[in-house]
């Protein structure tokens, strides 16, 4: 990645974020603010029991959760569109599917669903992959939505994603799975690439991934369709890409920090060291 292009990148992680915080800045402090006579009022024992502060930062934690849980295919459209060029999120892609591979993909997601025991199933893609090409059958129309589409303008190649949280449950995950599976089963294929991704990985190293909702799903350590972390930022944005998200947020973090310290809580940020992304 040139510098010039990691800049630009830096800069439009950057303009997201501090979008979505003043958003959440806005709305704790002027729309829906924390207001301790009503939280009295409407929950007079747990006033009586627990500090407001407590259920001050609660309220400020629901107002923030809910606006940044569509932030990771936020920040993968601008990084998207400053590194391969084009991007939509959403995007409806419509191809073509014979009843057979259908019929497999869903025998496919029933066996992970419901074997046990000794005989239950793991996910194995290229094992999965190859036995649903081998269906024919007549081809019927299907439609998939995917949170995440990008073109390299360079290449023209084509990439899909199911960008969720780095800790999804089962039913988004087994739905991402399907969808994945029809993608690289339509002809002709309307994309180069589909891969269900996750930001970035709490368990640090790719071979330590550790929650077992989507492994029931994917092979989340070896799957070659599974982007975590640093896979999918490089990905839409270049080589380098994952290292400058995370120099973007440490970079803006304290500031925010310390308004919602002296703005929403009422008290001075503690002279303890600022936790970074990393």
């Amino acid at each position: 990645m040139t510098e010039s292009s990691q800049g630009s990148i830096k800069k439009a992680i950057q303009a997201e974020i501090i979008h979505l915080m003043e958003g959440v800045m806005d709305r704790v402090l002027r729309t829906d603010p924390f207001i301790p006579e009503e939280h009295h009022a409407r929950r007079p024992l747990y006033a009586a029991l627990v500090p407001d502060e407590v259920f001050k930062g609660s309220h400020f934690e629901r107002r923030f959760v809910t606006p940044f849980g569509l932030a990771w295919e936020k920040l993968g459209l601008v990084v998207a569109r400053a590194g391969l060029g084009y991007a939509e999120r959403g995007y409806r892609i419509n191809g073509l599917v014979n009843t057979e591979r259908l019929r497999r993909i869903t025998e496919i997601l029933n066996n992970l669903e419901h074997s046990q025991g000794a005989t239950k199933s793991r996910p194995d893609w290229d094992r999965e992959l190859e036995y649903v090409l081998e269906g024919k059958g007549e081809s019927i129309p299907v439609t998939v939505v995917c949170d995440l589409f990008a073109q390299d303008e360079r290449t023209g190649n084509t990439y899909a994603f199911e960008l969720k949280s780095p800790l999804p449950n089962s039913d988004i995950t087994k739905v991402s799975k399907e969808k994945v599976l029809k993608l690289y089963s339509m002809e002709p294929f309307q994309v180069n690439h589909a891969y269900f991704a996750l930001p970035y990985n709490p368990y640090g190293r790719r071979e330590d991934y550790e929650w077992s909702f989507p492994d029931r799903w994917f092979n989340m350590k070896a799957d070659p369709v599974v982007l975590i972390g640093d896979e999918f930022w490089d990905k839409v944005g270049g080589p380098g890409t994952y290292q400058t998200f995370i120099e973007a947020v440490n970079e803006i973090g304290p500031q925010y920090r310390e308004r919602v310290y002296r703005e929403f809580l009422g008290i001075e940020p503690p002279d303890t060291g600022i936790p970074t992304l990393r």
